[in-house]
């Protein structure tokens, strides 16, 4: 998870890109503050705990769409807050009357179209991200495998989704079980180790474990083809296998070299916690 700031107008929207999904969730109290016109945050949680309540009542999906993330409050803590993906904001506006309303859901519709061109053309969303890294100082090595990763990636969420699996824990369910089985340690243990909290942890990768990364989600892919694996059930197997594939290879990378792929080392000193996707 990512936490970055959107602008709309001159209000403030904090959101948290979902690597895991590629989806960004927004802040609900951030939206609802600008639509009732209220720059008081209590004012609108109060405003948006009647209005959960009353959609709840009604059956209302936008509600049960809506999930808990962590984002940065006012006093600079880390706190969970109802967050939601553009289409379910979108849903939530509608039951608000605000002069706002429609100008938000232009905006909205505009980062749905964003991610829409990013979707149709890859290199866009790609390049962007070569721009930051190189702003934040990553050789251009490490760049070439880390964007070849991502596309790697990003060819496996694709089979995914298009073979039933579409929810966010989805998704971190069967990455991490890659990651498990090629790493021997779980993703947030991993994070652990290289003294990581809210950070991206492909961002603080060596070059190393970008490239058993890649290998174990390439070699995942593959196999979920060939096996057709639909749903989390199948796509779970195929994880297993795909990472079991790149463990067999950084074990005999080790036994041959002495050394460790997984690492305590990361790029901390480059101050990129907040990479922009």
């Amino acid at each position: 998870m990512e936490n970055d700031l959107a602008v709309f107008e001159d209000h403030k929207i904090r959101r948290v890109y979902d690597e895991e999904s590629e989806t960004w969730f927004f802040s609900v109290i951030d939206v609802i503050r600008i639509l009732i016109q209220q720059p008081d945050y209590q004012a609108a949680r109060n405003y948006w705990k009647v209005l959960k309540n009353r959609l709840q009542k009604e059956g209302s999906e936008a509600v049960t769409n809506c999930n808990q993330l962590k984002m940065t409050a006012e006093d600079g803590k880390a706190r969970l807050t109802d967050v939601a993906n553009a289409e379910t904001l979108l849903r939530l506006v509608q039951s608000i009357p605000s002069p706002k309303a429609e100008p938000i859901k232009l905006w909205l519709a505009k980062v749905g179209y964003e991610r829409m061109q990013e979707m149709a053309d890859p290199a866009k969303s790609l390049d962007r991200a070569r721009e930051t890294w190189q702003k934040y100082g990553y050789s251009e090595k490490w760049i070439q495998q880390r964007m070849m990763g991502q596309e790697t990636r990003n060819k496996l969420t694709d089979y995914w989704k298009e073979h039933g699996v579409q929810k966010p824990d989805e998704f971190a369910i069967l990455t991490n079980i890659i990651h498990q089985e090629w790493a021997g340690i779980s993703i947030q243990d991993h994070k652990k180790t290289k003294g990581l909290k809210s950070e991206n942890l492909r961002d603080h990768m060596s070059e190393a474990e970008l490239i058993f990364t890649a290998l174990a989600e390439l070699s995942t892919r593959q196999i979920a083809e060939t096996m057709n694996a639909t749903g989390v059930n199948e796509n779970k197997i195929a994880s297993k296998k795909g990472g079991g594939i790149a463990k067999k290879a950084r074990i005999e990378l080790e036994d041959k070299t002495g050394k460790k792929v997984v690492s305590t080392n990361n790029y901390l000193s480059l101050n990129i916690d907040r990479i922009k996707k």
